[in-house]
């Protein structure tokens, strides 16, 4: 998910034209309209070339259950048969033995309070099981953000360095044990697991840019060890049983003064900080500490069985707003890793260890990450692609152009993409792995300015001018993930028919909806997908028929699609991880009740939403909910 901040993502766009502009007008306007003819005339989504290479869109539906109806009801809603339970709602201790301090409604809980409970908006989360029956594990979240006018009894007023620490104890990571009983999943406490990772947790700086000059600062002139992570994202479980988490917006938490350098202006750093943190943190100040910021935007791992370990960034992945990162396994036994910037005309990117994944678990695999090959995708017209090496010496990426080694590429990964010519793309968030069908697909969630005056055309792979609504592409590469091509698609482009603007109607088959953001593939080979349109967008204009954000239910191999559920009002759905037998899925509610300013409200919290109180009034808090099948099944099948 990524704030919405459209406004302040201009200025960080490259300033390169893209590989798919057309120069010539008439050109350009025949492959507009040559797409359009292809996606609303004929064109069903898997004709280009289905999973097998052919149209499978007749196949009888594995979707079995009713799908819901678009909602504007303040709750979560799912379908017959199907029940839930919510626990780990923000404020809630996550279960250190000794500090478990109450949540308090009026928000009064101390900085110090905070850095032990669960922090605000979880994101995406992972379940790590500790039996073989899927009835107990530990679940990690991400917390992307904080909404200070809800996470203060005063709101913002009175700014203060306590504030400051509280919200940004607010941010981080969750780790927590949980069980089923007959009353749902609830939270173990206390719990030998139970961890808090915030902005005062030291992280371990692994890869390429570990001790770089670029990552020196005062307070570290190592260059080797990081205090803390801030607006996670996404997150993955690896096949080594560890966990891996985004540093999405960072860019938004540093004050970069009235001068920022080219390199700040290109990772989209202002003169002042939209938190404000800065004020009590000088840090955050990259006038004054200038490398600060690039010590975030980087893949973290950390070991969810170990509350003890040391979590590392690693810097080989490359550094961005990452939505996340996803792992398989290449042909050759090696760590192929999926990521993407969601951020505007922003980039994909795959990494390629050097060696095999280890027998052994988290501490055979300790290193795994740090060494390999990074690329960045190029969709070409004709539906193949190339992933272009992002290393040192190569093309374009040399001292003369401003990158002086292997681990300036990594930091300036953003610079080294335009360099090569990859395909900007339009927001790209999560990715999910077929592993059975060698599909990777990914969420790009929408791009307003795509073919807006001084912003890049459209190209086959964003085709839409003034995406609003959002597409899913898909690709598969030469050689169980290891090759350096690949074949692509669209599976779908989200919209709704009933929208005058052409651009916005969407071909979907099925139960309608936009801006895609969450993807996972669950048992079965069901595609999961979660929204996020803006709260400001919310039931309005082309999104009125919508509704609230909603989790749906594709089969790729005939792309029909149903609607799960619905959320509170003003959310998000996020967060996606079943247990290892299929038979509970858990996401998480982010942000019920935002406001479109994204501030909050302090005298009226729960103007826009209660979720998941019903007392009026109530503040609404971000949680996680447990879904299971009445009957214990698989969910979804």
């Amino acid at each position: 998910m990524a704030k919405d901040f459209e406004t302040m993502e201009d200025s960080n766009r490259s300033a390169n034209p893209s590989i798919h502009d057309v120069s010539n007008p008439a050109r350009r306007q025949y492959l507009q309209t040559a797409t359009w003819l292809a996606l609303f005339g004929s064109f069903h989504p898997l004709s280009v070339m289905g999973a097998q290479g052919e149209n499978e869109a007749n196949k009888t539906s594995r979707l079995n259950f009713q799908g819901l109806p678009p909602s504007t009801e303040d709750a979560v809603q799912v379908p017959a048969g199907y029940t839930f339970n919510i626990l780990a709602a923000w404020g809630e201790p996550v279960g250190i033995s000794g500090q478990m301090p109450a949540f308090r409604t009026d928000a009064s809980n101390t900085a110090q309070e905070q850095a032990v409970q669960m922090g605000r908006h979880h994101d995406g989360l992972a379940f790590f099981s500790l039996n073989a029956s899927s009835s107990h594990g530990v679940i990690m979240t991400n917390h992307e953000y904080t909404d200070d006018g809800l996470l203060h009894t005063d709101g913002m007023q009175n700014w203060s360095a306590e504030k400051v620490k509280k919200s940004q104890n607010a941010h981080g990571l969750s780790a927590y044990e949980a069980r089923l009983d007959h009353k749902g999943w609830q939270m173990v406490r206390p719990s030998r697991y139970a961890r808090r990772i915030t902005l005062d947790t030291v992280f371990a700086v692994g890869g390429p840019a570990a001790g770089h000059p670029m990552m020196q600062t005062a307070a570290d002139p190592s260059g080797r060890w990081i205090k803390g992570t801030l607006n996670n994202c996404a997150s993955s479980k690896t096949p080594w049983g560890t966990y891996l988490s985004g540093e999405e917006n960072w860019s938004f938490y540093f004050a970069a003064g009235e001068a920022p350098s080219p390199h700040h202006k290109r990772w989209g750093l202002r003169a002042k900080s939209f938190y404000q943190w800065e004020s009590h943190d000088e840090r955050f100040d990259a006038s004054k500490h200038p490398n600060e910021p690039n010590r975030f935007g980087w893949i973290v791992e950390v070991d969810p069985m170990d509350p003890n370990s040391t979590p590392v960034k690693r810097t080989a992945i490359g550094r961005g707003a990452h939505e996340g990162a996803w792992v398989t396994e290449s042909g050759d036994g090696r760590a192929v890793v999926y990521s993407g910037e969601d951020a505007r005309f922003e980039y994909i990117y795959k990494f390629i260890s050097r060696d095999k994944i280890a027998p052994g678990g988290a501490a055979a695999n300790r290193e795994l990450l740090d060494h390999g090959t990074l690329y960045v995708a190029r969709f070409d017209a004709d539906g193949t692609g190339k992933w272009l090496p992002m290393v040192h010496g190569h093309g374009p990426l040399t001292p003369a152009n401003g990158f002086a080694d292997q681990g300036e590429v990594l930091i300036k990964a953003r610079q080294a993409s335009d360099a090569l010519g990859a395909t900007k793309m339009d927001r790209p968030e999560w990715l999910t792995i077929d592993k059975e069908t060698g599909w990777v697909y990914c969420t790009l969630t929408n791009n307003s300015n795509r073919g807006q005056d001084k912003f890049p055309d459209v190209d086959a792979a964003n085709p839409r001018a003034n995406n609003t609504m959002g597409q899913i592409i898909r690709w598969k590469d030469e050689n169980a993930f290891a090759a350096d091509t690949f074949v692509w698609n669209h599976l779908l482009l989200a919209g709704d028919p009933a929208n005058e603007r052409a651009q916005a109607k969407g071909n979907i088959q099925g139960d309608f909806f936009g801006c895609p953001d969450g993807l996972s593939m669950g048992p079965g080979g069901l595609l999961w997908i979660e929204t996020d349109v803006h709260s400001s967008q919310l039931n309005q204009g082309e999104f009125k028929r919508i509704g609230n954000n909603q989790m749906l239910v594709c089969d790729p191999a005939t792309a029909e699609v149903k609607r799960f559920l619905t959320g509170p009002n003003m959310c998000e759905i996020t967060g996606l991880s079943f247990t290892p037998d299929g038979t509970t899925l858990f996401i998480n509610i982010q942000h019920p009740g935002e406001s479109p300013s994204d501030r909050g409200d302090p005298k009226n919290p729960g103007h826009y939403s209660v979720w998941p109180a019903s007392t009026p009034g109530a503040r609404p808090r971000s949680a996680t909910v447990a879904i299971r099948k009445k009957d214990g099944g698989v969910i979804g099948l």
